[in-house]
């Protein structure tokens, strides 16, 4: 595996506490490092993939509004009306 070398300054206080942590769980401070930066930068890849997919869904949403493909307010409050009631039962259902 290649490798690099990473330097970054921090207060001798907190590299103590740091290695007194990491030494207590029996892990290798460098290994505690890797290990979150691994997690960082997926966290942040799921996050710009989610940014992106969103981003696509409201311009598909726009063009279609533009292009008058719009659903009728009256359509949509008798789905959010159903919606709700099927939940009200459902609720009723779990307590009864």
């Amino acid at each position: 595996m290649n490798a690099t070398t990473l330097t970054f300054r921090l207060a001798p206080s907190l590299k103590q506490e740091f290695t007194t942590a990491t030494k207590s769980c029996n892990r290798a401070g460098a290994q505690v490092l890797r290990d979150f930066m691994h997690k960082f930068v997926e966290k942040q890849q799921k996050a710009d993939a989610y940014d992106a997919w969103f981003r696509k869904e409201v311009q598909i949403g726009l063009d279609e509004a533009n292009a008058g493909l719009l659903i009728p307010n009256e359509e949509v409050e008798a789905e959010a009306a159903a919606w709700r009631a099927e939940m009200l039962r459902e609720m009723q259902d779990a307590h009864s």
